[in-house]
């Protein structure tokens, strides 16, 4: 037995470092991306089914025809009866959820979300027909909801099951899951880079090519289908807008979002003060929908152009027509049905709304912001409060480029967006989409960053001086000077590399090990060369600790020699799992230690004399 300090580490081994490459993407993208594809051409025409279908149950429930026609419940002339429908609708909706999926039940995003994180990115056959159905029904009834939610959990439940059929990892799942989910908002609102910068904000958790390419290839593809369907984009076009703005402007534009932020802060709560009543109420929640429906039918009856989507009264914000009347109504009536609506358990989409309820803080600030034209104020408010409320900045301020098509809006809307995004974060835990997954018991970040084990190398954490064992020594002698500890199993080291006579590696023995030979007689010729381990798991001195700690958990091992990549037979360390704890510890120690390293340094006079003070 002796000790050894291996030489030779004044330079990282040559090799492995060098075959590290940026990524890990595979050819399976390939396959991955030939099936977002074909979800980008499912995803266009789902969200043109889907539009359909709230056409005809609009025109079903206001108008008692059978169509598919563009229809707003606006037009209907019903009186009284107008409170009766949304919680026609809404009772529909209640017995759906109740006999059919529960998961139906919400604006789709969190289901999304959980299925993604917590159910291996698989989503039941029937959530796919029952979601888009109930939603149809729920919007065509006078929800004030949206589709985006809808179509995104409908198309990714598609890409899910298509992906289902397919021999694949879950991560691969959840990237077609999310391909479909991003190929039908694109379809919808004729916006395929808003609806990729979603996915990787909302949906992926990851930010990988293995991932991007297939979810950025369904949304153009969806993007391309949609026109033969639906026509090209913009959503809504609106007059360019000066790129002459001053500095009062962004000033504006940061109140603008502190705005935003409030609005949003005040909508998220409003939403589950409503879920918390709706809790408290002594009856099964099969029947919530239909009260919150009948609360949606009396704010209709007090301002129609409350129900529904409402993409005429989003077009006439960003267009400088809407009356105060309108941004008044939007701001009291919509916000209040709207939150009431969904706090009760129905089935509808949270961004037509937010997109309204954005755009109505915008129209009342242009009435004391500087004026920049028609629209200019509206279009600020629809992405701030996204920013806001749904805790995806780079989103909002792409939805509103594309929905518009003007690019003079993009240094005002980064303010306004950053600001109500920053607000938020600082003033409420959680957003208005982890909120609902954080009741059901799960905690999920939305925080992105590189992992720091992948920057830190085994070389930089492994021990060097060890005790090695020499594989010709007699077991009865070995324990001669050898201090083990049964009763303590974390003292001392608990690997042991044994080495031949040339100091190469030929395996391991566990203290564990140790201390079973140790109680018993062994034969005077027996060495612990016979006994050793030589199947072994080794680690490199210059690949990242991430892999070791990978390695650990595959195989179970906690300790592992650390040998030349070019010899594995020379052994130059020992890496076990508190040697990968350090490596944390030292990431977190950069995240709270603070520290200043450069201080200013100025004469002082005393007695006529200059020194310098710190």
């Amino acid at each position: 037995m002796h000790r050894m300090l291996p030489e030779g580490l004044s330079h990282p081994p040559v090799g492995q470092s060098r075959d590290l490459g940026d990524f890990t993407t595979t050819p399976r993208l390939l396959v991955l991306s030939a099936i977002s594809i074909c979800l980008g051409v499912v995803g266009g025409l789902l969200a043109l089914a889907l539009l359909r279908l709230i056409s005809f149950f609009t025109n079903l429930f206001f108008f008692g025809r059978l169509s598919v026609q563009d229809a707003s419940p606006v037009d209907a002339d019903l009186g009284l009866l107008i409170i009766a429908i949304p919680a026609l609708g809404a009772l529909i909706i209640g017995f759906m959820a109740r006999f059919g999926s529960e998961r139906i039940r919400g604006h789709g995003i969190p289901e999304a979300i959980e299925a993604i994180l917590l159910g291996g990115s698989k989503i039941q056959p029937r959530v796919a027909v029952l979601k888009p159905v109930s939603s149809a029904i729920s919007i065509g009834s006078g929800g004030p909801f949206g589709a985006e939610g809808p179509i995104i959990m409908t198309a990714g439940a598609v890409g899910s099951l298509i992906a289902q059929f397919f021999h694949l990892t879950s991560a691969e799942r959840k990237t077609l899951l999310v391909a479909g989910a991003a190929a039908g908002m694109s379809a919808t609102f004729a916006a395929p880079i808003a609806a990729l910068a979603l996915a990787v904000e909302l949906l992926l958790f990851e930010l990988k090519p293995r991932s991007l390419v297939p979810v950025a290839l369904a949304s153009a593809t969806a993007a391309f289908v949609r026109r033969p369907l639906l026509g090209d984009g913009p959503l809504f076009p609106t007059p360019m807008h000066s790129a002459d703005i001053g500095l009062m402007v962004l000033l504006a534009c940061v109140v603008a979002g502190i705005a935003a932020g409030a609005l949003s802060s005040l909508l998220t709560s409003a939403v589950y003060l409503a879920e918390d009543t709706f809790a408290r109420l002594p009856f099964h929640w099969m029947w919530w929908p239909a009260i919150g429906g009948v609360v949606v039918g009396i704010g209709g009856f007090i301002f129609p152009e409350a129900l529904g989507v409402g993409y005429s009264v989003i077009e006439a914000l960003l267009a400088g027509t809407a009356t105060s009347t309108v941004i008044a109504g939007v701001l009291l009536v919509k916000s209040t049905i709207w939150t009431v609506s969904l706090g009760s358990g129905t089935s509808g989409g949270v961004l037509a709304p937010l997109l309204m309820m954005g755009g109505a803080l915008g129209g009342l600030e242009a009435h004391a912001f500087p004026d920049m034209g028609p629209g200019f104020w509206p279009a600020i408010g629809m992405a701030a409060i996204l920013g806001g409320t749904m805790r995806a900045p780079l989103t909002g301020i792409i939805f509103i480029l594309e929905l518009t098509h003007d690019v003079n809006l993009m240094l005002p809307l980064l303010i306004a967006t950053a600001v109500a995004h920053g607000f938020t974060v600082l003033v409420m835990r959680r957003s208005i989409l982890t909120e609902k997954i954080s009741r059901r018991g799960y905690h999920i970040t939305r925080e992105y960053s590189i992992d720091p084990l992948e920057i830190l190398f085994v070389r930089e954490m492994m021990r060097l001086e060890i005790v090695v064992l020499k594989a010709s020594m007699p077991i009865n002698t070995l324990f001669d000077g050898l201090q083990l500890r049964s009763d303590r199993p974390g003292f001392g080291q608990g690997l042991y590399p044994v080495v031949g006579e040339d100091d190469s590696l030929v395996g391991v023995v566990t203290r564990r090990q140790l201390v079973e030979l140790q109680q018993v007689e062994h034969p005077a010729d027996r060495t612990l060369g016979d006994v050793c381990e030589r199947d072994l798991v080794v680690a490199y001195p210059d690949e990242p600790v991430r892999y070791v700690l990978e390695r650990m958990a595959t195989t179970g091992l906690t300790r592992m020699p650390v040998v030349d990549p070019a010899d594995r037979r020379r052994l130059v360390g020992l890496i076990s799992i508190s040697d990968v704890l350090r490596a944390r510890q030292r990431s977190l120690d950069e995240e709270r230690v603070r520290e200043r390293v450069l201080s200013i340094r100025y004469p002082t006079i005393r007695n006529g004399t200059a020194r310098i003070r710190p």
